[in-house]
């Protein structure tokens, strides 16, 4: 078939599952044959070891090896044999039903860029999926991934896909190993690809699962908190500092008897670590935005917009010197009154908890202005 007239490529991984990849290769021809597509098979052998790729190549399918193990690195391997206009991929499971295709195809053809399956909305067949990974893993996930990436999608993990050639040169997709499923959806939302999602069945799969729920878990959820830092920085630091230096300044007066309750020199000290430590987290979002920023691994929202048009050294310089300044200030006025009373007893431990923590917090304020011009230094 002449490259150029491919309409449609279906790209599919494979890892010994040859009680399967045959039946898929079946209904993938029956559609091309029934609806007309001008289609070609791509089936990535990632190091199989029973009879998979020959019953591939003979089911009329382009079998491509990759040594490098791992579900990224199949795919990547094969979306860059792709030459449709339109990719779909899928396991060689039998997890789905490759009749699905003309679905998504329609769907891209209407203009869409991405089109992705929902299982939960469409059905689940018995045995299909494990207790943890239907009611805890997927939704746990596909819920965290709403909330980082303000979108409706809501089965971030399922396997059947499709875009166009145009998208996938979008994406620069890179993850060789099981986020790279959480990759490709994080980065059509970033590019802000035209993306739909459709129900779909899903059944039970033959053979051994190459799936570990926790391991490939935690992966995803690594990769999630690493690509969405204003989660996993900004949030808890603004809540760690506001609560932190909301109560030092309560009681800076004296004790507060509240729920019953004296707080006292134990809460302030509580209220310093807080924080000290918020800050040290909003300091680190910073250099994580900034660093993912000017290497295009996150875009620019409202708040890093204002934030790189409106941040000088200038100004950060000036705001540590005056929270250092402060915390001096406060010393000075404890020092002058333990001189008043000839260095006699004195209690002012609150207060010098407070000056400290407004010290050490000038000095991160004047040391991350530093950092943060440094990363956003042009050579």
């Amino acid at each position: 078939m002449n490259i150029n007239s491919i309409e449609v490529s279906v790209v599919i991984p494979c890892l010994n599952e040859e009680e399967t990849i045959g039946i898929c290769l079946k209904k993938i021809q029956e559609v091309f044959s029934k609806d007309s597509i001008r289609g070609e098979i791509i089936v990535v052998d990632n190091g199989s070891t029973d009879k998979s790729a020959q019953i591939a190549q003979d089911g009329g399918a382009r079998v491509i090896p990759e040594p490098i193990k791992g579900y990224g690195a199949a795919y990547l391997k094969g979306l860059a044999e792709a030459q449709g206009k339109y990719i779909i991929m899928a396991d060689a499971d039998n997890t789905y039903d490759f009749y699905d295709i003309p679905k998504f195809l329609n769907l891209l053809k209407d203009g869409y860029e991405f089109v992705i399956g929902n299982r939960f909305k469409g059905k689940i067949h018995k045995k299909a999926m494990p207790f943890l990974n239907r009611y805890v893993g997927n939704p746990v996930l596909s819920g965290l991934c709403k909330l980082f990436f303000k979108t409706k999608l809501s089965d971030f993990h399922c396997g059947m896909r499709g875009f166009t050639q145009e998208a996938l040169k979008k994406m620069h997709l890179k993850c060789p190993g099981m986020e790279f499923a959480t990759e490709m959806v994080m980065v059509a939302l970033q590019e802000k690809l035209k993306t739909k999602e459709i129900p779909i069945e899903y059944y039970e799969r033959k053979g051994e699962s190459k799936l570990n729920p926790l391991s490939d878990g935690w992966r995803h959820l690594k990769f999630m908190l690493l690509f969405a830092p204003s989660w996993l920085y900004t949030v808890p630091g603004l809540s760690f500092t506001g609560l932190g230096l909301a109560i030092l300044l309560i009681l800076a007066k004296g004790p507060l008897f509240f729920l019953g309750h004296t707080w006292d020199i134990h809460m302030v000290v509580f209220a310093s670590l807080s924080s000290i430590f918020g800050y040290q987290l909003l300091n680190l979002g910073v250099y994580a935005k900034t660093f993912a920023l000017k290497n295009q691994y996150i875009k620019e929202d409202k708040i890093t917009l204002f934030f790189k048009n409106h941040f000088k050294l200038e100004a950060g310089l000036i705001l540590g010197l005056l929270l250092l300044l402060l915390g001096i200030g406060l010393n000075i006025f404890i020092i002058l009154e333990w001189l008043n009373k000839s260095f006699g007893a004195l209690y002012r431990t609150r207060e010098s908890i407070l000056a400290m923590t407004f010290m050490i917090l000038g000095l991160q304020t004047i040391f991350s202005s530093f950092f943060i011009s440094l990363l956003n230094m042009e050579r």
